[in-house]
């Protein structure tokens, strides 16, 4: 990858990291200086919007760390997946919350179902996006091992040599 490219995602990275931290510092402060003491429970939404933010966050900074490794050259080895297997599980923890915002929302649907549906459509594509990491996961493993298989015939035929 070009110093171009890395630099433009590890920017995306930033801006999304700083954002979600600034949100939930809001959320926090608005619920602590609400009249009556921040009494107010946290509702379900609230609840879902936090962890969704804590899900991106952890994804974001496996990327990071992803990034350092392919800056270094070292992306290729064991230690990437268990960065790689975050992601997907944060991937995961997205999908299943952005579900269950749309079971929480069906009922407030019922003259119009069809927002419904879209919704757990949406909950269905970031699902298949979980799926497309994975298959880059299967991938990495796939490259791993030839690179492991080369380091050892490189190794013998040092030997030879």
């Amino acid at each position: 990858m070009g110093k171009l490219t890395l630099g433009a995602l590890r920017a995306v990275l930033v801006v999304v990291l700083a954002g979600t931290v600034f949100v939930q510092a809001l959320m926090v402060w608005a619920l602590a200086t609400r009249p009556g003491g921040g009494s107010l429970p946290l509702t379900s939404f609230r609840v879902i919007a936090l962890l969704g933010m804590v899900s991106v966050q952890v994804a974001g900074v496996c990327v990071w760390r992803l990034v350092t490794m392919v800056r270094r050259g070292t992306v290729f080895s064991h230690a990437a997946f268990r960065y790689v297997d975050a992601v997907i599980g944060a991937i995961v923890a997205v999908a299943l919350l952005w579900f269950a915002v749309t079971v929480l929302n069906a009922p407030g649907q019922r003259e119009d179902p069809g927002v419904t549906v879209i919704m757990g459509g949406i909950a269905v594509a970031i699902l298949g996006v979980a799926l497309i990491v994975l298959v880059l996961r299967m991938l990495l493993a796939q490259a791993v091992a030839r690179d492991v298989e080369a380091a050892k015939m490189q190794a013998e035929l040092d030997e030879v040599v």
